[in-house]
């Protein structure tokens, strides 16, 4: 999907999203790229919206001339009805985390899973065949399961506060790459003393939702941890991992590279994905 266009108004769509680095992010690189982007947040606790509201979202931000929006929790799913079309990947994964609005069509996609898979698979290539404890099964968790097991995690676990949430993503992912290759992990304790690797895919954990799911003593230095929260790039899981000796990942990288693909499917230009990383990291540590 390609544009001419040198001017794209963009935004957020999500709840309790005031200290989103995204408009920065795409703001700084539209300008890296001789254009002028503007990106704002629509923030349902602001605005006093709620997933049933969601249309009309799509409808104004289709009245209103935007080139896209990103979406992020609690409305990654609940936004696809309002939708005219959706991407494979996300069609495949029932989530939506960038639309795209052209000649009047909104279109959804999901740059969760690859904007996740890159940093792991350049940072630790030796582990994205190992097996994986992810803890959530939102619309976060579901594109990541998704990119671990298309990277080739040789067994994917799964756990999240709603165990009906669990069994679906299993039973979904399952279809996609086979039943043996996924399942429901009731106790994050016991799960963790049988996998290589953590991936954390909740709200636990943001500046806004401080706290951590997991206990230090339940890590060992073995297994390697990737968290997904970027604010603040060090979270309290990230500390306690680091501290048993674990090798980690910060949300920093997928933070950029899903926001770098969001960039060129809003703009048809391919941003510097590093470039955004660096300015990223740079904000984070002002903050």
């Amino acid at each position: 999907m390609t544009t001419t266009a040198v001017t794209h108004a963009l935004g957020l769509v999500g709840q309790g999203i005031q200290k989103s680095l995204s408009p920065a992010m795409h703001e700084q690189e539209g300008r890296a790229q001789g254009m002028s982007v503007t990106y704002r947040i629509v923030d349902a606790d602001v605005s006093d919206f709620g997933a049933e509201d969601l249309g009309s979202v799509v409808h104004w931000a289709k009245a209103f001339g935007l080139s896209g929006f990103n979406v992020t929790h609690p409305f990654k799913k609940a936004v696809i009805p309002f939708l005219d079309g959706l991407a494979d990947e996300a069609a495949i994964l029932g989530a939506v985390n960038t639309v795209v609005i052209r000649d009047g069509l909104s279109t959804g996609y999901n740059t969760d899973w690859c904007g996740f898979a890159r940093p792991l698979a350049e940072r630790h290539p030796e582990a994205v065949r190992d097996t994986v404890l992810l803890i959530g099964a939102g619309g976060a968790g579901t594109a990541l399961a998704y990119a671990l097991l298309d990277l080739g995690s040789s067994h994917v676990t799964i756990n999240d506060v709603i165990q009906e949430r669990s069994a679906a993503l299993v039973a979904q992912m399952g279809e996609h790459f086979g039943a043996d290759r996924v399942s429901v992990a009731a106790d994050v304790a016991t799960a963790l003393r049988d996998v290589q690797g953590l991936v954390h895919a909740t709200p636990n954990g943001m500046t806004s939702h401080p706290g951590c799911v997991v206990e230090q003593d339940w890590l060992h230095p073995e297994q390697w941890v990737y968290d997904i929260v970027y604010f603040p790039i060090e979270t309290e899981l990230l500390r306690r991992a680091s501290a048993v000796g674990c090798r980690t990942l910060d949300g920093g990288g997928m933070a950029a590279e899903q926001a770098a693909e969001a960039f060129a499917y809003f703009t048809g230009i391919r941003p510097d994905a590093r470039r955004m990383q660096a300015h990223l990291r740079s904000l984070v540590a002002t903050r």
